[in-house]
């Protein structure tokens, strides 16, 4: 298990901004420059690549929130809901407002004493801060995935 928080933030990292240790990419690699056409495209019933992003940043916002005020707001019912994107520059604002949070995610994890891991995140049903921030990690690799995927099928129009 790792009780480091220089490590922990240094997965993170690689799964939103600049890593390519577990998939070869990571969000930013995948969502930099991407137009807002190709973000909110249906492929099928899937989500759009829009809405997955979205929907880790929703997470990264709320275990933020209980990193700077000890305080859980979000709810999994909630995870998916977001207004459609409407043009290109709500898109990069929003991107930006991706990798900014995920820095400060990052930094706070970092920031962290060891001993805080271990702590009971929120409520204790919740588990620790240590299995939430790994949660967190993993989440970002499933959905990371599923982006890929999609804007492979995206680009050869399928």
């Amino acid at each position: 298990m790792i009780q480091d928080t220089h490590q922990l933030a240094k997965r993170f990292r690689e799964v939103i901004l600049d890593g390519t240790w577990v998939a070869n990419t990571n969000f930013k690699d995948q969502l930099y420059g991407m137009s807002l056409e190709m973000a909110t495209a249906k492929v099928g019933n899937l989500n759009t690549i829009a809405v997955l992003a979205q929907h880790i940043h929703y997470y990264i916002a709320g275990l933020n929130t209980v990193f700077s005020h000890g305080t859980l707001g979000i709810s999994d019912k909630y995870s998916f809901d977001f207004p459609p994107m409407e043009s290109q520059q709500q898109w990069d604002n929003f991107l930006d407002r991706l990798w900014s949070d995920a820095e400060k995610f990052a930094s706070a994890v970092e920031q962290m004493l060891p001993e805080k891991l271990s702590e009971p995140f929120v409520y204790e049903q919740y588990g620790s801060y240590l299995r939430n921030i790994d949660c967190m990690i993993e989440h970002s690799y499933y959905h990371l995935g599923q982006v890929v995927i999609i804007k492979k099928l995206l680009q050869k129009g399928i």
